[in-house]
Formats: C-alpha cells, structure tokens, sequence
C-alpha cells in the first residue's frame, strides 16, 4: 500500500566499537608495470604472513580489494602487536629483493565505531584508519590518539607524535602517532613532524624580528657607552681606587688642586677629608699653578685628559679557544653506559674512538657471536667540542640502535652525553690513551 516501508523487514543497524587496521603496499601500481607476475608471486607470499599474522593476534581479515587488507580486532593492543610483526617479518623478506621490488605495507590503526553490514564493517571508523595508512612510510605503522590512549603503558613501544593531521574527507582532524620502534627493539620507518599549517613560517619571522631588535639594541648600547659623557656623569671606580693607596700625607696637603682639563674629576674630592670634599663645588676651577710644581701621583701621570669611554662589555679573551693543532688526536677508550629503560637495565660497556683532525672514529664487536657491530663517526671542532653518532649494526647491515652524543675533550679526556632515538639516556666517559698521548707529546718540537 502506498505510504509503506518498501523494506518491510528490514533490520535496525548493528553498531560496535572495534579497533580497525588498514594496509596496502607502496608503489603498487608501479610494482605491477614493471613485473606482473613477479610482483604478484611476492604479494601473496606477503600476504600469507599477514593472514597467519593477524589470526595469531585473535584478528579476522573482513575485507580486500587489490593490495588492500582491512582487519578487525576487538584489542587495540593486539592490533598494534600485530602490526608491528607483520612490519618486522615483511622485512625479513624484503630484505631479500632486490631496493626497487621490494612490497612494503603501508599500515594505519584506528579505534571507533563502526556498522556492521554482514560480515564487512563500514563507518567513519574504517575510513580514518584507511586515511592514516596514508600518512605512514612505507613499512611503517601510524595509529590514532584513540589507539595510542588505549595502549599507552601497555606496550613496550616509542612513538613520534605527528600532531594533529587533517585527512580528506574527514571531518575534524586526528591526533596521530607514529611507532617508532618495536618491542623487539627493531625500529620502524617515520615521517617527520609537519609543521602546523603557517606557525613554521610564523616562528621564522618572529626569530628574525628578534634578531633585528637584539642588533639594534646592541648598537644603540654601543654608541652610547662610546659617546663622551660629562665630568660629573663619569667616575671611574678603577682610577679612584688606584690612586688613594698611592697619596701620601705631604701629597694630599701639596696636591690639592684638580687636573688641568676642566672634564676631569677635581683631586680635592679624593685628597682632602669628607667634610672639605662634600662643600667643594663640582665645577671649581684649578686653585693655582702650585699643582704642576708637586710631582703627580702615578694615576694621574696615567689618566688621559679626557675620560676614557667605557668599553662594553664582552666575554674574557680566552687567548685563542682552538687547541694547539693536532694535540686532541690520538686513541680514546672507557665505557659507555646506557640508563635502566622499561625493557633493559641500565648497562656498561667498553668502547673506543681515534680523533685524527676533525674527526672521530670508531668500530668495535658488541659481545661474542652476536653478529652486532658498534660503529662511531662524528666531528671535533678546533676548540674540541664533539659532535658523534654512534650505531650498531647487523651482519646484514641493518641498523638495531642509533644514539646521537656531544661532548668536549679536554685535556686527556673525552666526555659527552646522548640519547637514543627514542630518548633513552647514555653517557660517555674516555681518557686518552697513554701510550697515544706520549707519542703526541715527544713529537712536539
């Protein structure tokens, strides 16, 4: 009848909360132009480790579409497990191809509210983890500040927050993260921060500005400390107190009359007693002639006859800030510690570094039968200030941790402290080695 339902029977939507995780592959479409079939033998090869992968992490794949997979789980934590996984066993075989056939996952996680429809799911839950897939390098992992607030302190993980992210047909923006290393302490690919729509811009301008007014002051200060300033205006303390302990009784009664110049100080006001001094006018002319006929204390023989400017003020000279040339280089050795993080204690451990110039360098085994090499490079500036990275390395020479350190040497020491990439602490104590600087030394003319 008119006015009905035309879907009589019709079943009123089905709405959950599910933590959704999106991927596809990178450069798929340029993947396939290249090679078909070879492409496509490693995708499903790929995508059977995924598969295996998310039902080992209690997940259920629920739709595809070409290189896309949409998955489902009812645990924001074993959804970002998953992910990252999935991340480190894809590398394992990607590792085997060739830079330029390697398929890498993309992948975003998302928290939200989704319909159900069968056995698929839609919403704008779906979507903003299909947008944040997006926004992650390829073989990287992003999540929302939805997931990220779920597995805060659950996971053994470091994240980069990314800011708030505006993505297409989305309406409010999405607090985003990127993982940044695994539990297993493998790191992930990022992308870097992007500055919040013109404050980069902003803060730019800003800086400058500062510079400007900073200079303008500056110079402003400078001509004015410069500028000649009046008798009564300018007493120099380092005069005064250089010339009172030079006066004897017979030159206080003798010299009583002022320097000739009319700017300088009148001499009475030092020579004679308190009383005499406070009652003498600031302006008073020479007494008489008897002044050039007394021998003059040796300040005055010393002061000019106008007033010296007072010079601005600037950092001591340290005679010259660079080291004598080649006196820092040579072997440096001693530990370096990492601080207790939630993972790992804190540990020691003993390196070594060869300054030569203006740089340093460094390579050593990490423990037996490990297969982990420690690598040092950096910079020494003339003044000794250090500037290093330090990395292990695996025999496939993928990096595991990168520690960024700056220091100084001084004297037969090197110390500088660093952090992680992820912000754990390190410090780093050498001493130079004596042999080495016994060489350095006897080589000296």
């Amino acid at each position: 009848m008119p006015g009905e339902s035309d879907q009589p029977n019709a079943q009123p939507l089905e709405r959950k909360l599910a933590t959704i995780l999106s991927a596809d592959v990178a450069e798929f479409s340029r993947l396939m132009s290249e090679d078909e079939e070879g492409t496509l033998l490693t995708f499903r090869g790929h995508k059977q480790v995924f598969e295996s992968l998310v039902a080992a992490h209690r997940g259920r794949i629920f739709n595809t579409a070409g290189d896309a997979i949409l998955a489902e789980f009812s645990s924001a934590v074993e959804a970002v497990r998953c992910a990252t996984d999935i991340q480190t066993a894809l590398r394992t075989r990607n590792d085997k191809l060739a830079p330029n056939r390697q398929v890498r996952f993309r992948i975003g996680i998302n928290l939200g509210d989704v319909m159900l429809q069968g056995q698929d799911l839609l919403g704008d839950g779906v979507n903003v983890a299909a947008r944040l897939q997006t926004a992650a390098e390829p073989g990287g992992v992003c999540i929302s500040g939805s997931v990220h607030d779920q597995i805060r302190n659950k996971l053994s993980l470091t994240f980069q927050a990314l800011g708030e992210k505006s993505y297409k047909n989305i309406a409010q923006p999405v607090r985003t993260f990127s993982v940044l290393e695994s539990e297993g302490g493998h790191t992930l690919p990022t992308p870097k921060p992007a500055s919040s729509g013109g404050s980069g811009k902003w803060i730019g301008i800003a800086a400058a500005v500062a510079v400007l007014l900073g200079g303008g002051y500056w110079t402003y200060a400078k001509f004015v400390l410069n500028k000649p300033q009046p008798a009564a205006a300018v007493v120099s303390p380092a005069s005064q107190t250089a010339a009172v302990p030079v006066q004897t009784p017979h030159a206080a009664a003798s010299d009583s009359a002022p320097a000739t110049s009319p700017t300088a100080n009148p001499a009475p006001a030092l020579s004679k007693p308190p009383s005499s001094a406070a009652s003498a006018p600031a302006n008073s002319k020479p007494a008489s002639d008897s002044a050039h006929k007394a021998p003059a204390p040796a300040s005055a023989s010393a002061a000019p006859s106008t007033p010296a400017p007072a010079a601005p003020a600037t950092p001591p000279a340290a005679a010259s800030s660079a080291l004598p040339a080649g006196s820092s280089d040579g072997v440096y050795g001693g530990q370096v510690c990492f601080e207790a993080s939630k993972r790992e204690p804190a540990r020691c451990f003993h390196g070594e570094g060869t300054v030569a110039g203006n740089k340093i360098t460094g390579k050593w085994p990490m423990g037996k039968d490990t297969g982990v090499t420690m690598f040092l490079d950096g910079d020494v500036s003339p003044a000794g200030a250090v500037k290093m990275e330090m990395h292990t390395e695996k025999e496939d020479g993928s990096r595991v941790i990168t520690v960024d350190f700056t220091g100084a040497i001084h004297d037969i020491h090197l110390d500088a402290a660093g952090k992680f990439r992820m912000g754990r602490a390190a410090t780093l104590n050498w001493h130079k080695n004596p042999r080495a600087a016994r060489t350095a030394t006897s080589s000296q003319p």
